[in-house]
């Protein structure tokens, strides 16, 4: 299989660097530094890269802006990797997680041309959630080429689960847009009340939690299997952790080192709302007259957490 057997590390390698450009990302953002280059593509407008005395800002935005080369080394090792495995899914995945790049490189861009608008900020942000998510999808893909959907209520409550995710997540760029950690001190605020809209956020997080928990019991009734149990009992302890740290840093008047683990936070949740997601949605049906288990034909093999 020559470099194919690097399919599965190089898979992780886009996950992590994808989830660090988001922390790195906040960085820049929590230090005032988004307009440490004033313009796009070029730092300057003489240059790619800052000229004369290197200020910090200017620094953390160039750095920020050169982890773009090790996303596309890494997209292109990726690639590369998924064409020798010969399997069509994993190529297609391969080529959507490379074209997200450049496609974020613009949406960068125009945040800095807009002097970093709120509203385009907050896209950013939610692209690099979706490419996250996507990382997790060729990451199981590898272990599961032609997975079977599963149908009954507890796929629909996963979905459910899975959207009410994304609106916390979007809520929160909403509510960042409305607070104190711009990007640069002359950049725009979307002019939302910053307590209306925290507490709009935070009422989406208590019925996200909600549905986690109640997908998780609903998991144990049905005696679905082990993998879509643990997936599901990750997402809620990383919620609870994001969750924790958001009303610690509200009520300590928004640090930005708590700002930043929060942003992490958010990144960990993409991740692991869609593992619970795939997990569920391939789970083998549940028989209602098995006593709540699987069909013994559907039941994953002794000793392995595989399903679908």
């Amino acid at each position: 299989m020559g470099v194919a057997r690097f399919v599965r590390p190089l898979g992780w390698a886009t996950l992590v660097a994808n989830v660090m450009l988001v922390v790195t990302g906040g960085a820049v953002r929590l230090t005032g530094s988004g307009l440490g280059c004033p313009t796009w593509p070029r730092c300057t407008e003489e240059s790619f890269r800052p000229h004369g005395e290197l200020t910090l800002h200017a620094a953390i935005e160039f750095g920020n802006r050169m982890l773009t080369f090790v996303l596309v080394a890494i997209a292109v090792a990726t690639f590369v990797s998924a064409w020798q495995t010969g399997r069509r899914d994993l190529r297609r995945l391969s080529v959507i997680l490379a074209l997200g790049i450049p496609a974020q490189a613009v949406i960068g861009g125009i945040t800095v041309l807009t002097d970093l608008n709120p509203w385009v900020v907050s896209f950013h942000l939610l692209c690099s959630m979706a490419i996250i998510g996507l990382a997790v999808v060729f990451l199981r893909r590898i272990d599961h080429p032609d997975p079977t959907r599963a149908r009954g209520g507890l796929v629909g409550l996963a979905w459910v689960t899975f959207a009410a995710a994304w609106a916390v997540l979007y809520l929160g760029t909403v509510v960042t847009g409305s607070g104190p950690h711009a990007g640069d001190i002359d950049s725009p605020r979307n002019d939302l009340d910053p307590l209306q809209v925290s507490q709009l956020h935070a009422d989406s997080v208590f019925l996200f939690l909600g549905l986690t928990i109640g997908l998780l019991f609903a998991l144990i009734a049905t005696g679905a299997p082990r993998e879509a149990r643990r997936a599901v009992l990750v997402l809620l302890a990383v919620s609870l952790g994001q969750g924790a740290i958001g009303f610690v840093q509200y009520f300590t008047d928004l640090p930005e080192i708590l700002v930043g683990f929060h942003m992490l936070g958010a990144a960990l949740v993409s991740a692991c709302v869609t593992w619970a997601l795939l997990t569920v949605i391939h789970t083998p049906a549940i028989s209602p007259s098995a006593g709540g288990r699987p069909p013994a034909a559907a039941s994953p093999p002794a000793g392995r957490d595989r399903v679908g």
